[in-house]
């Protein structure tokens, strides 16, 4: 396959020329003999996206999402590559919830890692033995799946993880910074006024002075604060940021509602703004969605009872091309493919991943940045058919390659005589756990 004339998000024009699961050429008027040749002047090819936060709720949770309508979500945003985090039912603490979940994610489409969990149950010296991608995300206080844990534990959990050259992701908020006269109010901003800014900054720093002294590097999962962002980057730790907390903050919750509930919560718009220039400026290593469905019916409840989590698997990378349309937004095409693809394949060792080069898999996205289409939560394909980018701009993939094959093409995309036109096309294709077989067990 070649594709022809495609824009880079650096601006250069290049052919690509794809070869079974890799990209095999990236150059200029390659030859196109005897090759199927797709036509790509005009259009953007980025890398595909690597999601390294969801939440696909199998096992446990079938009705919120699962591994087959997660990853059908993922890649028709451009997604090619997702993680899925521990706290299931079971959770994901040791090899048998390990394999368990691992035989649900054979029903993805795009490619996985599964996170390992730290409970007081959990076994290491099994599940460190599993081909996870990481270890966590390590809950610092309760979310959901109510796997928060002690200093102690985490300590024992970032030197047992080191020594298996696990990586460590970490929801960092510390309950003890927690505003308990928040309760005595219910609307919808009181979640936001409970889990304070300073319960990250507070657990960010604890979590990166652990790590430092165990001389480990850790991942801050969803940083939601600048102040945060600050102490972790200070550490030599890294950093992910959500779409919701770059883009949304708490004067969005008088429309959002409880639909608004997320840990960490929405926070002021200043601080918002200041995280996105964190997010321009490098600070911020990634983007990832921290995509936790819940059914409407669960999140139509007061906001005490009311589940914490977003969907955004499938909204991510189009809301963040449309920014990039923007020049006043600041955040270029490039910078959109080094928070998506590159610096997660960099940071988490993920060789075979992350750019359009010879060699790489064939993890491919195309899109027509100079039209955008407003989101509409009835028109995704996650089990959640609500998101709070209700109305938002967004360039949405015409296609998604995933190590060579396309696996989604986007309906009023297709050609104009094909029966399919106007509904979105799947195609049969089982993702692969990106750390290798999932059969072989690490010595």
């Amino acid at each position: 396959m070649l594709i022809r004339n495609a824009t880079l998000p650096d601006g250069r024009q290049r052919d690509v020329r794809v070869r079974g699961e890799s990209i095999a050429e990236v150059g200029r008027d390659l030859d196109a003999s005897d090759q199927h040749v797709i036509e790509a002047t005009g259009k953007r090819l980025f890398p595909g996206m690597i999601d390294v936060h969801v939440h696909f709720r199998q096992p446990g949770y079938p009705h919120k999402e699962t591994w087959e309508s997660g990853s059908r979500s993922a890649a028709a945003g451009g997604v090619t590559a997702v993680v899925d985090q521990p706290n299931t039912d079971p959770p994901t603490i040791d090899g048998e919830s390990f394999d368990q979940k691992a035989e649900f994610a054979a029903d993805s489409v795009v490619d996985w890692g599964i996170n390992g969990g730290v409970t007081a149950d959990w076994i290491p010296n099994v599940l460190l033995r599993r081909r996870l991608f990481a270890l966590g995300e390590v809950f610092l206080a309760d979310s959901t799946g109510d796997m928060g844990i002690e200093a102690d534990l985490f300590a024992d959990a970032l030197e047992a993880a080191t020594d298996n050259d696990v990586p460590v992701t970490v929801h960092a908020e510390d309950a003890d910074y927690f505003n308990d006269d928040a309760k005595a109010r219910d609307d919808a901003d009181a979640w936001s006024a409970f889990r304070t800014a300073k319960a990250e900054e507070k657990a960010v720093e604890r979590a990166c002075e652990v790590a430092q002294k165990h001389d480990a590097t850790i991942h801050i999962a969803h940083t939601s604060t600048p102040e945060g962002v600050d102490i972790a980057s200070e550490a030599g730790m890294t950093t992910e940021v959500t779409p919701h907390h770059l883009l949304l903050s708490r004067r969005d919750l008088s429309e959002l509602g409880t639909f608004g509930r997320m840990n960490p919560p929405l926070r002021r718009e200043k601080r918002r703004q200041k995280l996105y220039e964190r997010v321009v400026d490098g600070t911020v290593d990634m983007i990832a969605t921290d995509h936790a469905p819940h059914t409407r019916e669960e999140k139509d409840a007061g906001i005490w009872d009311a589940p914490s989590g977003v969907p955004g698997v499938e909204t991510v990378l189009p809301l963040l091309l449309a920014e990039a349309r923007d020049p006043d937004s600041g955040l270029t095409y490039e910078r959109v493919r080094d928070l998506t693809a590159r610096n997660p394949a960099d940071v988490f060792d993920i060789p075979q991943k992350g750019a359009i080069e010879a060699g790489k898999d064939a993890d491919l996205v195309l899109v027509d940045t100079t039209e955008t289409s407003e989101i509409s939560g009835a028109a995704l394909h996650s089990k959640c058919d609500w998101t709070p980018f209700e109305g938002h701009d967004a360039v949405f993939p015409e296609w998604t390659m995933v190590r060579g094959t396309v696996v989604y093409e986007r309906g009023d995309a297709l050609e104009a005589d094909d029966s399919t036109a106007q509904e979105d096309v799947f195609y049969d294709h089982q993702g692969e756990n990106v750390r290798g077989a999932d059969s072989e067990r690490l010595e």
